[in-house]
């Protein structure tokens, strides 16, 4: 075990260096990848901009039917042509996307206790790497709980999905769990998200707080920025805005997409910033325009 007495505090990032990428693949940390894994990369990230915007809806995995997401099968067909990524259940995908859809898939591996149970920090791995196969999966996302009593068997989940889909080029997501306990700090986050880096995930998906700029230089791989609670569209666009300025590979948005009171424009909008380099204001003119149509 290493000798944490005497360990220097981390303390320049270098934030005005670019990640040295050892290639010009043009997703961070996958140059030395293969053509597998890149294939899959390529799906998610825009080879262009290098960025996404992934849409959210596995909530129900763990709360069950949720306001905006009460007909994946009337929502999802009006926002497949605005996203680059769906990430969702293999039911939800099943179910309520039609077998042509050609973009992205971010499929949802963990599962565990529902929103009755205060500890959502226990999850198991819900579904295998031959599944993912069968589903055509882009990338496998596992819920990962830094500093949480589950910590150690979360850590396992993450560790056996990438373990499992190197064996069959399929990237994994580590998705950054925030429990009750744990305040989205840069501190936090550069710990949680390095640690998920180190152990192998491909991308890692968090949140954007202060001194964001720091936590996106000291993790190897893509970060992609969570929505989190819903906001109101400015807000949101805002945060958008400011995760992309700070480094981020993209948004994952969920509710403050399909909460939205109008979900196309939203995720027009948010792509406006991540694609087309739009400030958070030209996104916020351009969303009312759509809006006003």
């Amino acid at each position: 075990m290493a000798d944490k007495e005497g360990i220097k505090i981390e303390k320049n990032y270098h934030t005005d260096v670019a990640f040295k990428t050892n290639g010009n693949f043009h997703v961070k940390g996958a140059a030395n990848l293969d053509w597998g894994m890149k294939k899959h990369l390529t799906n998610i990230f825009n080879p262009k901009s290098g960025n996404t915007v992934m849409f959210a809806f596995d909530h129900g995995y763990f709360m069950g039917s949720v306001s905006g997401l009460e007909r994946l099968d009337i929502l999802i067909p009006q926002l497949i042509d605005h996203v680059d990524v769906l990430m969702a259940t293999r039911g939800a995908l099943r179910t309520c996307v039609k077998p042509n859809f050609k973009k992205g898939i971010a499929l949802r591996v963990s599962a565990g206790s529902s929103m009755i149970n205060e500890d959502l920090s226990r999850e198991i791995i819900s579904v295998n790497v031959e599944e993912a196969i069968r589903m055509n999966a882009d990338c496998m996302a596992v819920q990962t709980f830094i500093g949480a009593d589950g910590q150690l068997s979360s850590i396992d989940n993450l560790s056996r999905v990438i373990n499992e889909g190197a064996r069959y080029s399929i990237p994994t997501l580590g998705v950054i769990a925030v429990g009750k306990n744990m305040e989205r700090t840069s501190q936090y986050f550069k710990l949680a998200t390095r640690i998920v880096a180190e152990l192998g995930a491909h991308i890692v998906k968090t949140y954007y707080c202060d001194d964001f700029e720091q936590v996106v230089a000291a993790c190897p791989v893509p970060i992609v920025v969570a929505g989190g609670k819903k906001l109101a569209e400015k807000e949101a666009l805002e945060m958008a805005y400011k995760s992309m300025q700070g480094g981020a590979c993209g948004l994952d948005m969920g509710r403050n997409i399909f909460q939205s009171h109008n979900p196309a424009a939203m995720a027009d909008a948010v792509g406006k910033i991540v694609h087309n380099k739009f400030t958070d204001k030209e996104a916020w003119e351009f969303f009312c325009e759509k809006t006003k149509k």
